[in-house]
């Protein structure tokens, strides 16, 4: 027996804020979509995330288009908190979201068809809500390493009590491997290998802070740090191709863990990681925050870049203009240094349903014309 087959006008793929966001502006204007998520529960991306995680912006600039996030506005919510807000979400504006169904394939025969293991859709438009932090990025030597190492990535990293007694060697200094070695540390000597790439010099949970964070996420990032302003095109690049600095971990408060800073791991020798200085490290764990990758191989369209970026999609503000009727949310920096974050995301999800919803209806003014029929 075949997949099943349905069509809708809209598919998106992608039930995190980006897709909820996007079925919040398809449901105003009354157009049909369906949300597919591969989790078994909506937010289960952020619930999959470590425990102690917060996010680094205020509640007041967490809310997604039509419902203020709850709390205290200056509280930082944890990942479970943000997770619970997206499953209020889906529910208060009725989405259609689909759980537990993965795509496996985008592909274009007429129309887009997207696949999963028992069903194929059949859409006029499809818009894929899926942020760039998808498959964890590790060198290639990792695998050299005493299998006797207990090696995790960033994403399947939750507690200390998953790690085994010794010595944890955290790999990559960005804001996650930071955070990660700080809550290694009380409980295992822990090693923060990498270059610093910098810090926010205050505390984002300060009265400076307080003053300083909406100035900075609120505006700056979601309004001046654009792909229309002269900053904006200039800094881009950086942040793609560079660690971003530390939001809430201080240098200071790493040595005061007892946490060694380290260089890079550059390889590895008897098994164990060595650095770039030669030094070679007993190590019992490897916690790898050295990055995540965009996983879109399983898109079979000529959307990607040859150049820099040749894992993104060639778009404009989301819009893909070589295939009529496929768009991006969640992308980092698709329009706006805030595109990522929950700030950001409605406002990159209303311009791409404003332009499915335009050529929807240029599409049936150009029917009417040639049938004669009226439009509605």
């Amino acid at each position: 027996m075949g997949p099943q087959e349905e069509r809708v006008e809209t598919v998106v793929i992608g039930g995190g804020q980006a897709g909820l966001a996007v079925g919040y502006h398809l449901a105003r204007r009354g157009l049909p979509f369906v949300i597919l998520d591969a989790n078994e529960r909506i937010g289960g991306a952020w619930r999959k995330r470590w425990d102690s995680l917060r996010v680094f912006t205020p509640a007041r600039f967490n809310g997604l288009p039509g419902m203020p996030f709850p709390g205290a506005r200056h509280s930082f919510p944890t990942k479970d908190e943000v997770a619970d807000y997206l499953e209020g979400y889906a529910t208060r504006f009725e989405l259609p979201v689909r759980t537990g169904t993965r795509v496996q394939r985008l592909s274009k025969d007429g129309g887009y068809e997207v696949s999963t293991d028992d069903h194929v859709w059949h859409a006029n438009n499809v818009v894929v809500a899926m942020g760039t932090h998808q498959v964890a990025w590790i060198p290639p030597f990792a695998g050299e390493l005493d299998p006797a190492i207990l090696q995790l990535d960033a994403g399947n990293y939750r507690n200390p009590d998953q790690l085994h007694p010794g010595p944890t060697l955290v790999v990559g200094a960005g804001s996650s491997g930071a955070e990660i070695a700080l809550d290694v540390a009380p409980s295992h000597q822990t090693w923060l290998s990498g270059r610093h790439p910098g810090h926010v010099p205050f505390r984002i949970e300060s009265r400076v802070g307080r003053v300083l964070v909406p100035v900075i996420i609120g505006f700056a990032f979601h309004n001046v740090v654009t792909i229309r302003t002269p900053i904006g095109r200039k800094v881009r690049p950086k942040l793609l191709s560079e660690g971003k600095a530390w939001i809430r971990a201080k240098p200071r408060e790493l040595a005061a863990a007892g946490i060694e800073r380290v260089p890079r791991v550059v390889g590895v020798q008897d098994g164990l990681p060595e650095l770039e200085d030669g030094r070679v490290l007993a190590v019992r764990n490897v916690v790898w925050c050295t990055g995540f990758r965009p996983d879109f191989s399983w898109i079979d369209l000529d959307v990607f870049g040859t150049g820099e970026n040749p894992i993104e999609p060639v778009h404009e503000r989301g819009v893909i203009h070589s295939e009529p009727g496929l768009y991006f949310v969640g992308l980092f920096f698709l329009y706006a240094g805030s595109s990522e974050l929950l700030r950001g995301v409605g406002r990159d999800a209303e311009y791409v349903v404003e332009h499915i919803a335009k050529n929807r209806t240029e599409t049936a003014q150009g029917s009417s014309r040639v049938t004669g029929v009226a439009a509605f």
